[in-house]
């Protein structure tokens, strides 16, 4: 029976909890992981858990189940899929070049929550995997079960996030089990995920500088401290909620400008912007994440960010107004404001501590989902600064509200 193919069948369920073993000790490996290897193996699709969130895998040279994991997700087929492996020797099957700075981040963060954008070997793939591109991204996650699962199977596994597209990314097997009951044929419950936000994906080059086209479980700030390197954000080229007033300062240029000059200034820094827009759009995306509406609960979320003393109005304010419209209200903010917002919305989850935004990035895919069960049609959320992980946490609210964060 192949994946791509259930109709409504249950998916199985393999409860693992967590292995003690690190990688690749077959000993350690149960009865149920060795079957769920072995249906990899034979083309099948099975959601497993990494340290970010759950993986929907397939094996990486097999289009027909790769084939299976966009049929199951509803993912679109320009978006490129993460290959990940369990042993760095293999990359030499399908990866043309690795870099000295590829190597130094293989080394410093491998297994881990971070992906690397490599040139692909033409051929070895399936072109579904990179989307039709001359790059793969690939990732050893940092997950003992991932990994004995992997090297069980012996297949470089294909593998997004194990959710329906567009969805909250799955951070428990009851999570993907919501989503793709009857469109997978298992998923290994190895318990919660640990990160809660997807890795990081870098791309080098032969400087040995890096851009991220993704932020996750590690900094910029990391990734620069390794690689002594520039390191910058492909957001930044890429102009993300483009316009001319963000593009440029341009009240304060054209005042020195005369009235010919300034009408031909205007008009070709609109010309910039649009085709910065435009290459934006047209461009294959060579990461998950960089091109699409992610991460989102069935209602409306938006994002409020700012100073504290700011932010508490602002928040009260919109969620009042959605209650006069007739909404279920949710918010989402930290432990610290919790008691301020006792009585604001009819769900209130609690981030965590603000002082701890890696428990945030933990809790952030749960509480969406949570709004979902709860039924709740316009939420609110307190952003975070984008330091560390908090870069990724931002992202993914962003993502999450459709680019509705606003500043106050």
């Amino acid at each position: 029976m192949k994946s791509s193919g259930m109709n409504n069948e249950q998916t199985v369920i393999w409860k693992l909890g967590k292995l003690s073993s690190t990688r690749n000790n077959d000993q350690e490996l149960t009865e149920s992981l060795s079957e769920a290897a072995n249906l990899l193996a034979q083309g099948e699709l099975v959601a497993f858990p990494t340290e970010t969130v759950y993986g929907l895998g397939a094996d990486a040279r097999n289009t027909e189940a790769v084939a299976g994991i966009f049929s199951a997700k509803g993912r679109p087929s320009d978006n490129p899929l993460i290959v990940h492996i369990a042993d760095r020797a293999v990359l030499s099957e399908f990866v043309a070049e690795v870099l000295e700075a590829d190597e130094k981040l293989m080394d410093a963060f491998w297994p881990g929550p971070l992906t690397l954008v490599l040139p692909v070997k033409p051929g070895v793939l399936s072109p579904k995997v990179t989307a039709g591109l001359d790059t793969v991204a690939v990732r050893m996650p940092d997950h003992p079960i991932a990994l004995a699962l992997i090297a069980e199977s012996a297949c470089p596994l294909a593998a997004p996030s194990a959710n329906r597209s567009g969805r909250p990314s799955p951070t428990t097997a009851e999570h993907v089990y919501a989503d793709l009951n009857g469109r997978i044929h298992g998923i290994v419950d190895g318990g919660a995920a640990g990160v809660g936000v997807e890795s990081t994906v870098v791309r080098t080059n032969a400087s040995g500088e890096a851009t991220v086209l993704r932020p996750g479980g590690i900094s910029i700030g990391e990734l620069s401290q390794v690689l002594g390197a520039s390191v910058r954000e492909v957001s930044a080229d890429h102009g993300k909620d483009i316009n001319p007033a963000q593009a440029v300062n341009v009240e304060d240029t054209v005042e020195t400008l005369s009235a010919t000059d300034e009408q031909q200034f205007l008009k070709s820094t609109a010309e910039d912007t649009l085709q910065k827009a435009v290459n934006f759009a047209e461009e294959a995306p060579r990461s998950p994440g960089m091109k699409y509406t992610h991460y989102a609960p069935s209602g409306m979320l938006e994002v409020c960010v700012g100073d504290e003393q700011e932010v508490k109005p602002e928040i009260q304010k919109r969620l009042s107004a959605a209650r006069v419209r007739g909404e279920k209200t949710g918010l989402l903010v930290f432990d610290e404001h919790l008691k301020s917002y006792a009585t604001s919305a009819d769900v209130i989850l609690s981030l965590g501590s603000k002082h701890d935004l890696r428990e945030a990035a933990s809790r952030l895919y749960a509480a969406l989902r949570r709004f979902d069960d709860e039924q709740t049609t316009y939420m609110l959320a307190e952003g975070c600064s984008e330091d560390g992980i908090g870069a990724a946490i931002m992202n993914r609210m962003s993502k999450a509200a459709g680019g509705k964060v606003y500043h106050v």
